[in-house]
This record gives C-alpha cells, structure tokens and sequence, in this order.
C-alpha cells in the first residue's frame, strides 16, 4: 500500500474532469491528479463520432473525440497526471480517496481538495420496469453506440428505441447509415426529451416516427426478442387498453434517462438531491462535505458538453481558491428553490457576497411558449427574461450579477416559469 499526498484530486477523466483539471492547474495548483478507471481518459466522448459537439465553447463544430482531445491536449501541455486504469473504492469525508489499480497497487491518497466527476450511467430495463420475457436483443442506447462506433458491432437489423433521450436519437441515425432499420421511437411523455436539432436530424430527416405518449407494453421472444408491443398511455401514464401496436424486431434500444454516478458521494457523506439524484452545492460547485467539489454530469444531467466544460472550469477554479486559502469565510447562505415549472435548480445555495456573476441552470417540467423566467425573493420578483420556448429536452440557464444577490434580503428565492 502507498500513501501519497495531492493538492487537487479529480475522479474521472472525462470532458468534466478534465475542465476542471486544466483549470485548477491554470489557477496556480502544481499538485493535480486526476482518477480514470477506463484505460485513457475522455470519457463518453470517444464513442461519440458525430459531430455537434464545442459550437458555444471553441465556435466550431466537432465530433465527440476531436472535443475530448483538445482537452486531452492541454492537460498534456500543463503537465497534469491522469493516471488511468484506477477503480476508487472510496472517498471519506476528510479527504482521503482509497483507489486500485494494476500499476500501482492499493494507494490511500491524501487531498487537500476533492473534484467529483464521475459523470453518470444509463437507466436500464430493470429501473423502468418493462414486462415481457427476459430475451437477448434488449440494450442499453449506449451501450448500442459503443458496439457500433467503437467494436465495430452492429446490434441488429430491426430495432425499436424506448425512450427519445439524445443518445437514443443519434443512434437512431447512426444505425440506419449501418443499414438497419429503425421502426419507431417511443416515447411515454407528451415530448420529446432529446434535443431538438436531433429529433430533426436524427427522426425526421430518415422518416422515423416518434410515438409521443406512447409505451413498450409487452416483449415477446425465447432466446432473441421477437417483438415488441407498444401502447398509447393516458395522462396518468397508463397504457390505453386497444391501442397496442406489434413491431416485429430484433432489438429493442433503452434511452429512458441518465443517472448520475454518486455511490462514491455519498460514502464520502455528501447530501444528495432527491430532483436531480446529485449533489447539493453552492455557487463554487462545493457539495455539503468541505472541501469536496462536483461537476459535470454527476452533479446533474447536462444536454450539452459545452455546459459541462464550462461549469466544470469553474469547479476547478473555486477548488484552487479553497486550497490556496482565498475562499471568504461567509455565514450568509441564500438558498435557490424550484418553483411553479421549474425542476432541479443548480446550484441549491448562493453566497450572499460573491465577486462574479452565477448561473442558474434548470429544466422545465413541460414544454412553455411565451413565457417569463421570474426569480422571487419574499414575494418580490428580482429578476425576469423572456423567453419564446423553453423544453424539457433543453436546459435554461439565468445568469445573476453579484448586484442582484447582493440585494436580495431573504435567506429563499424562488425560480418560477409565468
């Protein structure tokens, strides 16, 4: 067993924990180290080959591994250790990480400032809780993508997704340039989940239906699934009984949401949010342990790796204050609560006094047209911007000049959607 001591230490080393590594070594830390357990770091990212990716970030269009490896790049050129192949057992609240790896053997490293950036895993079938006979043939979407973009495997011929999350989309598209056909995406909300730049890219533009309001009932098949049996569902999100649908198919893709990778956070003692299943933070992206930080798609389910970059620099940049000691000590807590359309607001708590400027991200519960995001403070409203829509499949970000926080005289505010 070695013993080692760090400044900054980062769990992951995908595009969120390598933002918030480039920035905590930009900000004056020597001592950086980041944790992968896969065998090279940029995360999820390497399996994505299409392009969308850096348009806000770099103003240029890339695939998924171009973006990753300009980080990779610059982490390179800072010198910064990724140290791959590591699997962390744990993370206590005093700062110490307990990791595995081959090369190293068992370390118990000391940290004086923590990054959590583990991003987060798919929903798969047993968390929805689809009936049928337990079949081959049924796949996580990106599980799907890795087989074909990175294997060199094309999961099947006639497929069917659950779900219009954006991984599930795009490869709706991907397989159908592989020669599959897709025969529907199904969705069980009244709209999509994806982005919409790829419902059109991705659905439309290949002529593939998606069945809003509509569910897998049923899975029919012995060693392979067969079919698949969908149905309309009512406001309640229960199936209409003789509205099923039978698509004969061989594959049945599940792209039914992201769940953030917070085993670790909460060994460590972090407070979890029951809305977003990711840590409670304040402005400087500091979880209710000190000391320790989160970002990225662990802290919350991001549609854009531009936000995750971007969130994730400040992450590193606070975690360096802390570490250099320049974090002012300030009782004065304000907390952020959803309200009327809004679900799962980050950061959950605000410093009064603060130097720069804080974005609010959210998403809405439903789709808005026309609309006004409005922030209350005992009733008074403090901040309001129009907006033409707003969906679930987007996230919304506010963003608060110190002026406003420093006005607001409640311990609450309260993000509305009028």
């Amino acid at each position: 067993m070695s013993k080692e001591r760090v400044d900054v230490l980062i769990i992951g080393a995908g595009p969120a924990g390598l933002a918030a590594a480039i920035s905590a070594k930009e900000h004056g830390i020597d001592s950086v180290l980041v944790l992968e357990r896969e065998n090279q770091p940029g995360g999820i990212l390497k399996q994505c080959i299409h392009n969308g990716f850096g348009l806000r970030r770099f103003n240029e269009e890339l695939t998924g591994p171009e973006y990753a490896q300009r980080d990779i790049d610059r982490a390179n050129e800072l010198g910064i250790l990724i140290q791959c192949n590591t699997s962390v057992l744990s993370v206590s609240c005093d700062r110490k990480v307990t990791c595995v790896s081959v090369e190293y053997g068992f370390q118990v490293i000391e940290c004086k400032a923590i990054i959590l950036a583990m991003g987060c895993r798919e929903r798969p079938r047993g968390a929805i809780g689809i009936p049928g006979t337990r079949c081959a043939g049924i796949y996580t979407a990106g599980a799907a993508q890795r087989f074909v973009n990175l294997e060199g495997y094309i999961p099947g011929k006639r497929i069917v997704i659950l779900g219009s999350g954006d991984i599930g989309l795009i490869m709706a598209r991907r397989l159908t340039l592989q020669g599959a056909r897709v025969l529907a995406c199904v969705e069980v909300m009244p709209y999509s989940s994806g982005l919409n730049r790829n419902i059109v890219q991705c659905l439309q533009d290949f002529n593939i239906p998606l069945l809003l309001n509509h569910t897998v009932v049923d899975i029919k098949g012995k060693e392979r699934i067969g079919s698949v049996t969908v149905a309309k569902v009512n406001d309640l999100r229960e199936p209409i009984s003789g509205t099923e649908i039978e698509f004969d198919c061989d594959t049945l893709l599940i792209s039914c949401g992201l769940i953030p990778e917070n085993e670790l956070s909460r060994g460590a003692g972090v407070v979890i949010s029951p809305v977003t299943n990711g840590a409670i933070v304040n402005e400087k992206y500091e979880t209710s342990v000190e000391g320790v930080f989160a970002c990225g798609n662990v802290l919350h389910v991001h549609d854009l790796v531009d936000y995750v970059s971007s969130e994730s620099y400040r992450a590193g940049k606070a975690a360096s204050e802390y570490v250099m000691g320049e974090c002012e000590s300030d009782n004065m807590i304000i907390e952020v609560k959803d309200g009327y359309g809004v679900r799962g607001v980050v950061p959950q708590m605000i410093h009064k006094h603060v130097d720069d400027s804080v974005s609010l991200m959210f998403r809405p519960t439903k789709v808005f047209h026309n609309c006004e995001v409005v922030i209350k403070s005992d009733m008074e409203t403090i901040y309001r911007k129009k907006v033409r829509v707003l969906t679930p499949g987007e996230s919304s970000i506010i963003q608060m000049n110190s002026d406003i926080i420093m006005g607001i005289n409640s311990k609450v505010i309260t993000v509305d959607i009028e």
